[in-house]
């Protein structure tokens, strides 16, 4: 009988047997593979407000984006009616879904898309700035800039659409913030009411346009940076 033996033989590291150019490709345990927050998508938890954007209409539900791996459900039957009232939803209340949301739906406001991580977790998200707008911060990384209403309704809740126009100085103010969440997210600052609302009032010497001019950018978030460094100290 003929028996064949192989004697061992060292092998190279699976790096150089594949070469330099590929070795720069290779993820190994413990490897940073991005530090770029924007690839982040939200995770929901029980609590969470979130912020979205309506995608389609179905049979007694609505489909939203809200930044998640999956499109996210409102159920007609979660949805409260206009006034308030409380009932059992009917066919009508069906076929009268698109009146009340319908697909890209942005009224009264500017929606800011940001990484979720930099969305700081506080106990309301909801907040009126003294600068006359409003801002909803959702932890999905969803933020809804819009006008502060001059009377608020203390009713029971229900579903109401502004559909007023809205003035030019609103529209500047909201422009601002805008402006001023790019500039704090750009520079990895965490967003919450306090820092937005900072650097607000940094960039009021500035005109709308300018505030993301670099050198501008860098400015206010430096100064934003200091005050809160102040209060916290």
């Amino acid at each position: 009988m003929a028996m064949e033996m192989r004697l061992p033989v060292a092998r190279k590291p699976l790096s150089e047997r594949l070469g330099r150019d590929t070795k720069k490709h290779l993820v190994v345990p413990g490897d940073t593979i991005t530090t770029d927050t924007g690839f982040m998508r939200y995770i929901g938890e029980v609590g969470d407000i979130v912020v979205g954007r309506i995608t389609e209409v179905q049979q007694k539900r609505w489909k939203v984006e809200t930044n998640s791996r999956l499109d996210s459900v409102l159920l007609l039957s979660s949805m409260n009616l206009p006034g308030g009232e409380l009932r059992r939803r009917s066919a009508e209340d069906e076929l009268a879904m698109r009146g009340f949301l319908q697909e890209g739906d942005l009224i009264s406001g500017v929606l800011v898309q940001v990484s979720p991580s930099l969305v700081k977790r506080q106990k309301t998200h909801f907040h009126d700035l003294p600068c006359g707008a409003s801002v909803i911060l959702g932890n999905n990384g969803f933020l809804w800039i819009y006008p502060t209403p001059e009377h608020k309704e203390e009713e029971a809740g229900g579903f109401t659409a502004n559909l007023e126009p809205v003035s030019l100085a609103d529209r500047e103010v909201i422009s601002r913030l805008r402006n001023c969440i790019v500039s704090l997210v750009t520079q990895r600052m965490m967003l919450y009411d306090t820092s937005i609302l900072y650097c607000y009032e940094a960039s009021l010497p500035h005109q709308i346009k300018d505030i993301l001019k670099p050198e501008i950018m860098e400015e206010i978030v430096m100064e934003t940076r200091q005050r809160l460094l102040e209060q916290e100290g």
